[in-house]
């Protein structure tokens, strides 16, 4: 689930918790279109900020901040589609594939009263493993779709007519059906490629389950608003899954929610309402294990100080739960086999014992370059026969695995901007926050091996810290890419930390390259806590 890249989890949450903003947008002006295929070649993704990988045989798709990648050789060569006429400059916000169709969701930041808001912007279907593109647009209600009909009933709705708060989080497949989690817009469904969507009607937060012949009097409504106080946290969906009996399975900001006749009736389960319940009712990322059919869930705290952060998940299709990793923010899954892998904030957690034991891979280190990946989040893993996938806010990371779990040779993915000479040099992010990130310096040696001094200095010029000394860089070590050509360059991190290990203040700050005997070359940073 795509948290420090543009759609931070902990960002929804206090909208969720605060209420929701709108912008008004015309729905009259959505249609769906065609689009013409445009992109690029690169030895790596278009973006080190990983929101979600998906595998197909030997194709991996990748979604990022900047759009869709995809590789056809296992991560040797990439296609970046962005700044395309189908992509654009959008974000990728979820991925799902079925019997030869790939769907990509989008969405960007829009500022609205001061706050940086997440607005869709719809999805983008593949029939032709990415050669030719369908855009569909974000789905909104017209200003009148104030009532649904169910069953017997006749409920009222909120109508979101508005893209802000309303993206896919997450895509499900089912034979002839298209479902997106999407948050403020709720659960959705198309039975025919998107072209129209359904609202799909979820208990509220004061019934745990509904069925059409049930007589009811609520409102489909997240937020309180024209139809009731009611503010439905179960009507906030950011998860959506489908198991090997085309069950689905809707995690909400209050709970998880189950069908089994195809999204009509619905049994809700959360940490209240059952003897073996699901830690926390805030369900951010759910999947389905086909080697052992085992529903995972993220299941963090939400509003009850019973509830906790960990992963829950069921062998019994949501009777009865067990809870795992306790304490762990985890954003996604992936499997390999029987094993599942839970990306975190403190690493990609693997089990091979359904959950009774975890092993985190160590430091994760590229065979070729000696470039470790640095302190990171981790939000996407997927696996390919005995290749492993790990998507982080830093950079894409294979495996190519041999005899136990987590060893074999690592690649690091890593996404720059090439340089233009020798005598250039740029570090990024700028400004830079060492409390939660850390700078990357990218320079050349000329393609050659030489001994590298790094040093940063403050403002006034005073030493503050030496970043590495006569350390050996250039032809291939440390270089992007695995290459030693000058576009290509070399990386090095300063942890924004003087000689002492303190975290430096606020300012501008300057760091000196030293390269063999050539001329040294400056950059400026400016950090920002």
């Amino acid at each position: 689930m795509k948290i420090k890249t543009l759609f931070p989890i902990v960002l929804t949450l206090l909208l969720f918790l605060t209420g929701m903003g709108y912008a008004q947008i015309s729905p009259e002006s959505y249609g769906m279109k065609r689009e013409k295929i445009q992109k690029t070649s690169s030895l790596t993704p278009i973006s080190n900020s990983i929101s979600d990988i998906l595998t197909v045989g030997d194709t991996v798709w990748v979604g990022t901040s900047r759009g869709l990648s995809r590789s056809t050789d296992r991560g040797e060569n990439w296609t970046n589609y962005y700044g395309t006429e189908a992509f654009g400059s959008e974000s990728i916000s979820a991925l799902a594939y079925s019997n030869g169709v790939i769907w990509a969701a989008t969405a960007h930041s829009v500022e609205k009263d001061g706050q940086s808001l997440s607005e869709g912007s719809g999805l983008r279907y593949s029939k032709d493993n990415g050669n030719t593109w369908n855009a569909v647009p974000q789905p909104v209600d017209a200003p009148g779709d104030s009532v649904i009909n169910y069953g017997i009933n006749r409920l009222r709705a909120l109508p979101v007519t508005v893209a802000v708060n309303n993206l896919a989080y997450d895509i499900a497949l089912t034979p002839g059906t298209v479902w997106i989690s999407s948050y403020a817009g709720g659960l959705r469904k198309s039975t025919d490629m998107g072209k129209t969507w359904q609202r799909v009607v979820l208990p509220p937060d004061r019934l745990d389950s509904i069925k059409p012949t049930d007589t009811l009097h609520f409102a489909l409504q997240p937020v309180a608003g024209n139809f009731g106080s009611e503010s439905n946290l179960n009507h906030r969906v950011f998860s959506v899954i489908s198991d090997a009996g085309n069950n689905l399975y809707a995690g909400t900001a209050g709970g998880i929610n189950k069908s089994t006749d195809g999204g009509i009736s619905w049994q809700k389960f959360t940490h209240q309402n059952q003897p073996s319940p699901i830690s926390g009712n805030f369900v951010v990322a759910m999947g389905y294990n086909t080697e052992t059919s085992s529903i995972w869930a993220a299941t963090w705290k939400a509003e009850e100080t019973s509830e906790f952060y960990a992963v829950s998940y069921s062998k019994d299709g949501g009777s009865s739960w067990q809870t795992t990793l306790e304490d762990e923010k985890v954003h996604n899954f992936g499997f390999k086999g029987q094993d599942v892998i839970a990306t975190a904030d403190n690493g990609p957690f693997r089990s091979s014992n359904m959950g009774q034991s975890w092993i985190l891979p160590g430091q994760i280190v590229d065979k070729q370059s000696g470039i470790s990946l640095q302190n990171t989040v981790y939000y996407a893993a997927a696996s390919q026969d005995n290749t492993v996938w790990i998507g982080t806010e830093a950079g894409l990371a294979r495996l190519n695995e041999t005899g136990s779990m987590w060893q074999g040779d690592w690649k690091l993915f890593y996404a720059t901007q090439p340089l233009s000479s020798q005598n250039e040099a740029y570090a990024f992010p700028n400004p830079f926050s060492p409390d939660v990130e850390r700078l990357s310096i990218k320079y050349s040696t000329g393609g050659t091996r030489t001994n590298v001094t790094i040093r940063i200095f403050d403002f006034g010029m005073n030493l503050v810290r030496t970043v590495i000394q006569n350390a050996e860089r250039g032809a291939s070590f440390h270089a992007v890419e695995g290459q030693s050509n000058i576009s290509n360059g070399v990386i090095d991190y300063w942890d924004g930390r003087d000689e002492n290990g303190k975290i430096v203040p606020n300012g501008v700050y300057f760091y000196r390259i030293d390269k063999g005997s050539g001329d040294p070359v400056f950059g400026k940073v400016i950090v920002l806590l």
